[in-house]
């Protein structure tokens, strides 16, 4: 139970290998400014920054905890602006920086409740009145190998529900869709919808995806 904050160690070895398929639904984004300062929080090797640059949004940026994953992304889309972040949650930006925050498939990499309010605190601030933030994360499954592996972790470190250790070195967490909707508490919830998605090992689950506005 070390380091499950950033789980560095994971992201810049068997991580930096990992396909994302977390979708954009960018009927929620039709009436932002294609010129919005655009940051993707955890943005792995830019997947979602590439689909974005592509529908024509022109100010993007993207930060990750792992230098593997950034250097990945710098191959693939020398043209984006891809940054390694060295103390997360913190990031090397002034209040109000940016008019839309992603944050796909991050919070189920941060086990920790406490870890998981400073980040969305942190990304609160560097919003702009009237941001929109974009969350996308797993929500508790109902299968049996998933039930299994939340309960063997939660009686072996007493984690919250809905915590569990991968195959392959990884620590994660589905939420309970209430969690995800009190970790947004300070932030208007305009819309909501359930997506299915591959993890990155490669299993179909379910997810939720919320769009939220600063007051």
């Amino acid at each position: 139970m070390k380091d499950l904050g950033s789980q560095v160690a994971y992201w810049d070895s068997v991580g930096a290998t990992k396909r994302f398929t977390h979708p954009v639904n960018f009927t929620w984004l039709t009436g932002v400014s294609r010129k919005s300062r655009v940051l993707d929080y955890g943005c792995g090797y830019g997947r979602v920054m590439a689909e974005l640059n592509e529908q024509g949004f022109s100010d993007v940026s993207g930060v990750d905890l792992s230098p593997a994953l950034i250097s990945r992304g710098r191959q693939l889309r020398p043209d984006l602006q891809f940054e390694v972040l060295k103390s997360p949650p913190t990031l090397a930006h002034a209040s109000a920086s940016f008019d839309v925050v992603l944050l796909f498939a991050v919070l189920t990499c941060i086990p920790d409740d406490d870890a998981q309010r400073a980040l969305v605190a942190e990304l609160v601030r560097v919003l702009a009145p009237g941001g929109l933030l974009y969350v996308s994360d797993m929500v508790l499954q109902e299968d049996e190998r998933n039930r299994g592996r939340y309960a063997a972790y939660a009686q072996q470190f007493g984690t919250p529900y809905g915590v569990f250790a991968t195959g392959d070195g990884a620590v994660c967490r589905h939420h309970d869709i209430t969690e995800l909707r009190a970790l947004l508490k300070n932030l208007d919830i305009l819309d909501e919808r359930r997506v299915d998605v591959t993890t990155m090992n490669h299993h179909r689950s379910k997810a939720v995806q919320l769009l939220a506005r600063k007051p």
